[in-house]
């Protein structure tokens, strides 16, 4: 598949203009976020030294990685049918340009504000707790390993979530209808990260080069599935 980097970088510039112009995806990228963080944040400083010798054989801050699983999917959701309901995405379907490079650049330009998010988020969570925690609590509480899979696995679920939600966008008239649906569909990434760091499941090596594994070619389907979901002549028409 040759892919045209000039339309997909325009494309891109594109709707990250409509992005930063939209107030509540904006605020929605900000809040929700904020969620994830404020409570655990009230009950590590909360801690008392003792509790550090359970932490260190968990693995908390991985319940973090529920944020570019829920976070993208409102800003993916409104790619599709926002653009349908404002009347903007007719003009740029008689373009010459191709489905699978549109919906990439739709992708990267969710893809790239919700890991700067999360990333932020999780920065700022580190800082809180080595500023206001207890030195024991907080040494015990973060893991270098724990930073590798931050790092690591951001892109991959939010990845996943965002051609999920994409992929559903395409499919409704409704933009609230395909937000929440989106939502609904990165709660399984949240309950397997946050059964993760809580022991539940636990957290190995094998278990984490199979998640990335895994996670890497569903979001290479995610784009040939979507791609194929994507109708010109239906969304033109604006039928389902």
């Amino acid at each position: 598949m040759n892919t045209n980097t000039r339309r997909v970088q325009a494309i891109f510039r594109k709707e990250l203009r409509e992005y930063r112009r939209n107030g509540p995806i904006v605020s929605t990228m900000a809040v929700i976020p904020l969620i994830f963080v404020i409570q655990p944040l009230i009950q590590v400083f909360a801690l008392p030294a003792s509790a550090a010798a359970g932490l260190s054989h968990e693995h908390v801050l991985l319940y973090l990685l529920g944020i570019p699983a829920i976070v993208p999917a409102f800003v993916a959701a409104y790619a599709v049918v926002g653009e349908r309901q404002q009347g903007t995405l007719e003009p740029v379907l008689t373009t010459p340009i191709r489905r699978e490079e549109l919906l990439l650049a739709k992708a990267l330009a969710t893809l790239l504000p919700s890991i700067a998010v999360a990333y932020a988020v999780y920065a700022l969570f580190l800082a809180c707790v080595e500023l206001f925690a207890l030195r024991t609590v907080a040494s015990a509480l973060v893991h270098p390993s724990e930073l590798l899979a931050q790092l690591a696995f951001t892109p991959l679920l939010a990845g996943w979530t965002i051609w999920i939600a994409i992929a559903i966008s395409t499919r409704f008239n409704d933009i609230r209808v395909a937000q929440q649906l989106a939502t609904l569909a990165g709660l399984p990434s949240v309950v397997v990260t946050t059964l993760i760091a809580f022991n539940v499941i636990p957290a190995t090596l094998g278990l984490a080069l199979a998640g990335a594994a895994v996670l890497l070619v569903l979001n290479r389907l995610g784009w040939r599935i979507t791609s194929a979901m994507f109708d010109r002549e239906r969304l033109i028409a604006g039928t389902r």
